[in-house]
């Protein structure tokens, strides 16, 4: 049986961005959410978390699946970028 997938999106609407397994996806979206409850990581030091958090229990690329659904956070607009040298990370906090 076919694992069951979901389109991610990408925050630049002219592109279309990777259909992945939902259950990967799902791995990796709560292992970015519970990064960012913690801190505000750069790029690179949230590509490191995530590996450290899931090595040896996913099977795939860490940091392909981690910039996959981070984009694909980032145009749901769960998480955002912040405008400073480095970027960082945060998720986004949406007024009732």
């Amino acid at each position: 049986m076919k694992p069951e997938t979901i389109q991610t999106l990408h925050p630049d609407k002219d592109k279309t961005n990777k259909k992945i397994a939902l259950e990967k996806y799902l791995v990796i979206r709560n292992v970015i959410l519970e990064i960012l409850n913690e801190s505000e990581p750069t790029q690179m030091e949230l590509m490191e978390a995530i590996h450290e958090r899931i090595k040896g229990n996913f099977d795939g690329n860490a940091q392909w699946y981690g910039e996959t659904v981070k984009l694909d956070l980032e145009a749901r607009e769960l998480i955002k970028r912040t405008k400073s040298k480095p970027v960082r990370y945060l998720k986004e906090h949406k007024s009732p």
